[in-house]
């Protein structure tokens, strides 16, 4: 399944996660990723949407952004291409906070979106202290759609406005359903709106058209959010330090859980085109 280069011996242990997703793991810690054929991971993230890896060592801010320019061009930002998603004293923006994250893909105000989202954990919550990152499988949520919904959704196009006080903003149109740009299979692209559950910072806001006369806004949204959270369709994360994650930005929508507001919680974040 997975090979390892050059000579130095490196055991594996791989396992699927519940319900989508697989789990790598070094059976000696500290293990050296770069060890692992890119090309042999890129597969697996196409094939199961997301992979954790564990027992690896981490890296140092520059040497982690190195690393992922081996798996292509990276996406810059105004802070550079290492994002660092950390609790901030003033949070202007909800990704800042201890506070849930709705639903989103990345890259959505962006010059391009990424392929690939690459995190690793440098601070875990305590154990069922919250802060679990939430993936919707959004091949999974078409596939288990009835037919009419599926009719419905392809001529669904969506605005999305926010106010750019963090790294994104502006004012954008995607339509619902697209095409995966590798594997070519069909995907949905939706950003959440804030829910009861949201810190109140940043809000994004959503104009719907190509709705049958029949249906409303709020019905509309209700029901395909409601789709979205779906155990079926969804695999949470429970982050230990020291793991990688890698997931799929154009099949998978992303969030998180809301976590105590005294656990420790610090990923780090590249995006790679």
């Amino acid at each position: 399944m997975l090979s390892v280069e050059n000579q130095q011996s490196l055991q594996l242990n791989v396992k699927s996660l519940s319900p989508f997703g697989t789990l790598i793991e070094a059976t000696e810690p500290q293990s050296d990723l770069k060890q692992l054929p890119i090309a042999q991971l890129r597969q697996l993230v196409w094939n199961y949407s997301l992979i954790v890896l564990r027992g690896f060592a981490l890296f140092e801010r520059e040497e982690l952004s190195r690393y992922c320019q081996r798996w292509g061009e990276l996406l810059t930002w105004n802070f550079g291409t290492v994002l660092d998603l950390v609790v901030h004293q003033n949070p202007e923006n909800y990704l800042f906070t201890n506070g849930n994250v709705p639903f989103h893909w990345d890259g959505a105000f962006a010059k391009a979106v990424p392929s690939f989202l690459f995190f690793q954990c440098l601070k875990a919550p305590g154990r069922g202290s919250g802060g679990e990152s939430l993936f919707c499988n959004t091949t999974r949520v078409l596939q288990n759609a009835s037919p009419k919904q599926r009719e419905v959704w392809q001529k669904i196009a969506i605005t999305y406005s926010t106010q750019k006080v963090a790294h994104y903003g502006g004012k954008i149109m995607e339509a619902l359903v697209s095409k995966h740009p590798i594997t070519g299979v069909p995907t949905l692209r939706f950003a959440e709106p804030l829910n009861e559950d949201s810190v109140n910072l940043n809000p994004l806001f959503l104009e719907v058209s190509g709705l049958p006369p029949q249906q409303n806004n709020d019905k509309f949204l209700h029901e395909l959010i409601a789709s979205l959270y779906l155990p079926e369709h969804c695999f949470a994360h429970e982050w230990q330090e020291g793991d990688f994650l890698i997931a799929d930005n154009h099949a998978l929508l992303h969030g998180r859980h809301p976590f105590h507001s005294d656990s420790d919680r610090y990923l780090q974040r590249v995006h790679i085109l």
